[in-house]
């Protein structure tokens, strides 16, 4: 017995041990691999985040920019309608409340941040049924602690048609984005809205021969709404009118001069959002990274959020073209 057990074969203590280092070496070296993969992963995800949000606000923002200035044109027809639109318009007022142009561009250093139905309707609010609050986590104020300068504003009109209305078949519409500081969740940022409005111009009955002359904005109206929420984590919102020329013009106010000038001059219009991403995306913070705009000097921010400019150029197609 004693002999069998003299010849079985074993592993000594040291074996076992450069055994136990080598098995540690090797998982070390998989857990590395892993978490560099994940992390990777992680932030391959969290840009697909960021850009898949943004696609939603710019495509938005795109085809508004495109309608701006549409005017809908019948012809003839058996519907007894106009050939073309009787809407009243306001063109080349000088203020945004009486205001039919097809584009105008608030910046941010002129109060650009926030919007009340009351920027867009004359007299508006105090009546029965006419709400004009913030949302309850939202703010017009900006965040005094943040670096960010956020945000331009736009106005953009445009018509359409329903033939099936025959009291006002014709209509037209005023939209706005804006930003407005969300201070829920404990993090203070800024958040796109949008906000919709129309033109009432409407007979009383439907046999009443004669279409009125005269109408107003309203945001009653079955296709209008007020503080949507679009897109929140967004750092800035930035318009830039482009002339003819492929030169940067005043933006299209009517309340400036300069800005009148512009009105009907906006050939394109280039549109930078910055975003940023809900959780936190690098490790550590770095004091060396920065954003920049068109017109504005880069921002240094001192956290570690991912952000990332989207910038597009849109074409008006019904404002400021050389038909002749």
């Amino acid at each position: 017995m004693k002999k069998k057990i003299k010849y079985i074969a074993g592993l000594t203590l040291i074996e076992i041990l450069i055994g136990i280092v080598v098995s540690s070496l090797m998982m070390a070296a998989i857990y590395s691999t892993y978490s560099i993969v994940n992390n990777t992963y992680n932030q391959v995800v969290a840009k697909a985040k960021i850009s898949r949000s943004s696609r939603d606000l710019i495509e938005l923002l795109i085809r508004d920019t495109r309608m701006a200035g549409f005017k809908y044109y019948l012809g003839t027809n058996a519907f007894g309608y106009p050939k073309e639109t009787y809407l009243q318009f306001g063109g080349g007022e000088t203020t945004i409340q009486q205001s039919h142009d097809p584009i105008v561009i608030i910046p941010a250093e002129q109060d650009g941040l926030g919007h009340s139905l009351s920027d867009v309707i004359e007299g508006f609010g105090g009546g029965e049924g006419e709400d004009d609050s913030l949302p309850e986590d939202a703010e017009a104020d900006k965040i005094a602690e943040y670096k960010s300068k956020c945000c331009d504003k736009i106005h953009i009109v445009y018509d359409d048609f329903n033939q099936n209305d025959k009291t006002q078949p014709y209509k037209r519409y005023k939209v706005t984005y804006y930003a407005l500081a969300r201070v829920d969740g404990g993090e203070k940022r800024y958040a796109i809205y949008k906000s919709k409005i129309g033109w009432k111009q409407r007979k009383t009955n439907e046999s009443d021969p004669s279409w009125p002359i005269e109408g107003e904005w309203v945001a009653d109206c079955k296709q209008c709404y007020h503080n949507q929420l679009v897109r929140d984590y967004v750092d800035d919102m930035e318009f830039i009118p482009i002339g003819k020329e492929g030169q940067k013009i005043p933006y299209p106010n009517p309340t400036t001069d300069e800005g009148r000038a512009s009105l009907y001059n906006v050939r394109a219009v280039d549109i930078r959002i910055a975003f940023k991403s809900k959780k936190d995306f690098f490790r550590s913070i770095n004091p060396n990274r920065s954003l920049k705009g068109f017109s504005k000097d880069p921002i240094e921010f001192n956290d570690r959020k991912l952000r990332d400019n989207v910038v597009v150029t849109v074409y008006t197609r019904n404002i400021g073209r050389d038909f002749n």
